[in-house]
């Protein structure tokens, strides 16, 4: 059952304004990834259902967090289909996030009051998603879709709160874009936690990175 509400998790994307996430098969690797952004200052991150057994090292994530890091929210992304929303869920998901817009995932997730965010690429979609009881929607590809097409969305519908995924860089140049068009967050994987600094067991530089990342955030939002 997750331990934070809908509304406590949209608060705290709202507030950090940034939503790491990853997949690693190794449970010790993401224990270190997860210490590593909780460090940095993120409070809120994805953990995407990328390959075999991901439910298991999830609930070894969410049992480390909920010892180790507190106040530190636990979500499931990459989620294609109820089932599996409703397994991560049992397994204390806080939210879900999906790379499609799916009505069996919000009726899954609305039936729990759990915070789902589907990935949306059309106006339409994103009204459909939001009737459904969507507080944060997902734009992804991102970086197809780009700034303009936020700015083109909040144009007539400013209550929309989008958190594009995908493409999106931990530089100012870039963080800036997205905010000025009106993204409430944004969800950074690869470009924040990359592949040389996990091979490496640099976990220091990830932290670094979340945390220059959430600086940038802040300058950008003033």
């Amino acid at each position: 059952m997750a331990k934070y509400s809908r509304i406590e998790v949209f608060t705290i994307m709202q507030e950090t304004g940034l939503v790491p996430l990853f997949y690693h098969s190794d449970s010790e690797v993401s224990k270190k990834v997860l210490k590593a952004c909780y460090d940095g200052g993120a409070r809120v991150l994805e953990f995407a259902s990328r390959g075999d057994y991901a439910h298991e090292v999830f609930r070894e994530l969410y049992n480390y967090a909920e010892k180790e890091l507190p106040g530190m929210v636990l979500g499931a992304g990459s989620v294609t289909d109820a089932a599996s929303a409703s397994l991560y869920m049992m397994m204390g998901a806080s939210f879900i996030v999906t790379p499609v817009f799916r009505e069996d995932i919000a009726i899954a997730c609305n039936r729990r009051k759990v915070l789902w965010s589907p990935g949306c690429g059309t106006l339409t979609e994103i009204a459909r998603a939001e009737e459904l009881g969507c507080e944060l929607v997902k734009l992804f590809p991102g970086d197809i879709y780009g700034a303009n097409f936020v700015k083109g969305v909040k144009g007539p519908c400013p209550w929309t709160n989008i958190m594009p995924t995908g493409g999106v860089a931990p530089t100012e140049e870039n963080l800036s874009e997205w905010f000025a068009a009106g993204v409430t967050c944004v969800g950074m994987g690869s470009q924040l936690i990359k592949k040389e600094d996990l091979k490496n067991q640099s976990y220091d530089l990830i932290e670094k990175g979340v945390k220059e990342a959430i600086q940038i955030i802040n300058k950008v939002r003033k």
